[in-house]
């Protein structure tokens, strides 16, 4: 059972994202971050999802799974649709709270998550992000820009969190 949270509380939101986030498995390769899918008008969580929940190459993918990716997958498994139709199952004010930036390009060669977030028609208005890729593995993430520039808006709400929030995601480093 998913939890609810009162409508608009951003930091119980990216404060269950950062449980999610200490899911992930650390390694010296990756970062840990965690993803929380929410009915906004609701204060509903409809999905979780942390970086490498599901195996690599899950579904045919080629790379590692990503915790706004895992989010993705569980909504198209519960209604038996593939992932980048979910946007037909969302409610209208569905947002996404993920700890760190929206990765624009993935070195394994898989999707990237601000184009999943991005091919949902809209979907998906705001991401609250708690912080920046570090810029560790790609050296200009420009995943806000790129989601900004296709009508989704990107929100910091917790920046009193950087720290917490960058010491979990860099885990096993």
């Amino acid at each position: 059972m998913n939890p609810t949270f009162t409508i608009g509380d951003h930091e119980a939101f990216m404060d269950f994202a950062l449980t999610q986030a200490q899911k992930s498995p650390p390694a010296g390769n990756k970062f840990c971050v965690g993803a929380v899918l929410v009915d906004a008008d609701q204060g509903k969580v409809l999905s979780t999802g942390y970086s490498l929940e599901f195996p690599r190459h899950y579904k045919g993918d080629p790379g590692t799974t990503h915790a706004e990716q895992c989010c993705f997958i569980k909504i198209a498994d519960a209604h038996d649709i593939p992932e980048e139709r979910i946007h037909e199952v969302l409610p209208p004010n569905t947002v996404l709270y993920t700890t760190m930036e929206p990765f624009n390009e993935r070195l394994s060669g898989n999707m990237t998550c601000a184009t999943r977030i991005s091919r949902l028609n809209g979907a998906i208005k705001t991401v609250y992000v708690g912080i920046k890729e570090p810029g560790t593995f790609i050296a200009h993430n420009d995943g806000q820009e790129r989601l900004e520039a296709n009508g989704v808006e990107v929100v910091f709400p917790v920046e009193n969190w950087r720290y917490r929030i960058t010491a979990i995601s860099m885990t096993g480093h």
